[in-house]
């Protein structure tokens, strides 16, 4: 009872330490930045940016959509050097700056096709009204030369006069484009909105997130990372005030809770245009007082990163695989891809259960053990959602020795041999880590292996080719630090066939493979001087 106390303490103990959280900044304020509103900073490529900045002084349309008196965006391109500020600012080249708004790109990750809002124009460059008389933000597409110039520029089918559709964000296998909308089916008065990108270029119908991200105010410049954690602004959400930064986990078919995303990135006031690089440096836009203008982009390091919690039960009972009789006390314990220990348990002393709550979308293995059973390793894999029901794997052991006839057997699978050979197989070398590992805890056991042939080839050469296959069955074990001198083997040729497959009967392939086969007896005069005798079954 004590070990499983103590097992169960290690548990809690990992349980408290996989708690969400949403990391640490630390920010710098940039000076690429001028007196007015310089936000929407996203990377082109590895070390340049693009981002909107103004130009002349007319009316604007704000990023919400709001008139601020300040001059029209453009879109410039800068480097981005050392100490991560921008330098070497310039007006993008091509047909993409126009008479009124460009802002918040997205890119491909070749950089020859890129995304971006702008106001609504023609084809011959005219400006657009909704029926309202609104010149509503549109999202467009164009091609990168290059030259760097943006050419053959196009309004996205799911575009509308009547609506927004801006802020755009392109998924890191380009596979879904995120945006914003205020198009019919939103919850608040902007939304976040997602369409599959088609392998023909086409789109389907844009998907509104939801309630989990969306609410009845503004949600607004996502950015999804390579891990396909989307992080956006919002004044719906609980924050300090305004727009605050917020980051959410796209699953499957789950979105988990947004996280605000704390100081110093969220301030009292407006903070948005998150994005990150590397998971460990990026920028975002902020209109707090401590800035040169109105709007600003700060770069930030990541000081410890974002985790966002999704675990998944997986749970069963230790049985005997013979009588199905429950074994209480087992140790189950669960491993990473890599081999790596997560956690421990001891099966209940009433139900022989075991459970583990594990991160989700990843492959696990099972590590059971128990006296007088060989050990199981299972597979497991958890899936990429939230609040998934559990994996129910019962594990049934085997006991470690058999009775065939009145020899004691190493209770393995059979290991076969492929025809006219003699290596050993991934799947015999699997059973024979098994046989090593009883061979380890038994120190004084001593093994005989005896290998057979199927009756093809003539008698002579199937017995030599038996014996190569005992001897490397017992090479094996020898390489894995097994003592030579505890290890037989004899080689049967076709003398002792499993099935009727003689010489002149007509057999498949599958038939013949039965006969292809080693066994592993426990020498007779060592049984009653180990611990093994009460552990054999019939």
């Amino acid at each position: 009872m004590k070990k499983i106390i103590t097992l169960s303490l290690l548990l809690c103990s990992f349980l408290m330490m996989a708690q969400s959280t949403p990391g640490k900044h630390s920010i710098k304020l940039l000076k690429v930045n001028t007196k007015n509103s310089d936000f929407g900073l996203n990377f082109y490529g590895k070390d340049r940016v693009v981002f909107a900045s103004p130009t002349e002084k007319v009316a604007i349309i704000r990023r919400n959509w709001d008139g601020n008196d300040q001059p029209y965006l453009d879109l410039f391109v800068g480097d981005i050097d050392s100490t991560g500020q921008i330098i070497n600012k310039k007006s993008l080249r091509g047909d993409v700056n126009r008479k009124q708004h460009e802002a918040s790109v997205t890119f491909t990750k070749d950089l020859k096709t890129v995304y971006f809002s702008a106001n609504n124009y023609d084809a011959k460059g005219k400006s657009v009204k909704s029926s309202k008389g609104i010149d509503n933000i549109q999202l467009y597409k164009a091609s990168v030369g290059v030259d760097g110039a943006w050419t053959n520029v196009k309004k996205l089918d799911f575009n509308s006069d009547e609506f927004q559709t801006g802020l755009p964000s392109l998924t890191v296998d380009e596979k879904k484009l995120y945006f914003v909308s205020d198009r019919p089916g939103s919850i608040g008065k902007t939304d976040i909105w997602v369409v599959d990108v088609n392998e023909d270029g086409t789109y389907s119908e844009p998907e509104n997130l939801g309630e989990e991200v969306n609410t009845e105010e503004r949600e607004m410049f996502p950015h999804i990372d390579a891990d396909n954690v989307l992080y956006f602004s919002s004044n719906g959400h609980a924050g300090f005030g305004n727009l605050d930064l917020f980051a959410s986990k796209i699953y499957d078919h789950t979105i988990s809770e947004p996280i605000n995303l704390g100081e110093p990135l969220n301030s009292p006031k407006d903070d948005f245009a998150y994005i990150l690089r590397d998971d460990t440096q990026g920028y975002f836009s902020s209109n707090r007082k401590e800035g040169k203008g109105d709007d600003d982009i700060y770069s930030f390091k990541v000081d410890e990163k974002l985790f966002i919690e999704c675990l998944q039960t997986v749970k069963g009972v230790v049985r005997d695989k013979v009588t199905q009789e429950l074994l209480p006390g087992a140790l189950v314990s669960i491993l990473d891809s890599e081999g790596n220990q997560l956690q421990i348990t001891a099966a209940t002393e009433d139900t022989a259960a075991y459970t583990f709550d594990v991160p989700c979308d990843s492959e696990y293995t099972l590590v059971t053990m128990n006296d007088g059973y060989l050990k199981l390793d299972i597979e497991v894999s958890t899936v990429n959602d939230l609040n998934a029901p559990a994996i129910v794997q019962n594990v049934d052991l085997e006991p470690e020795f058999k009775l065939v006839g009145d020899e004691v057997l190493v209770n393995i699978n059979v290991i076969y041999f492929d025809f006219d050979k003699h290596n050993i197989r991934k799947d015999a070398a699997e059973e024979l880590d098994k046989v090593v590992e009883v061979l380890n805890k038994y120190p004084d056991l001593r093994i005989h292996s005896a290998s057979h042939t199927d009756s093809r080839g003539p008698k002579g050469y199937n017995q030599k080719l038996s014996e190569r296959r005992a001897k490397s069955t017992v090479e094996y074990m020898i390489a894995k630090g097994i003592d030579p001198s505890r290890l037989t083997y004899e080689g049967l040729g076709e003398s002792q066939l499993a099935n009727k497959c003689a010489d002149g009967v007509r057999c498949s392939s599958a038939d013949h493979q039965l006969n292809r086969r080693t066994n592993f007896t426990v020498e007779k005069e060592v049984i009653e001087e180990t611990e093994i005798e009460e552990t054999v079954i019939e």
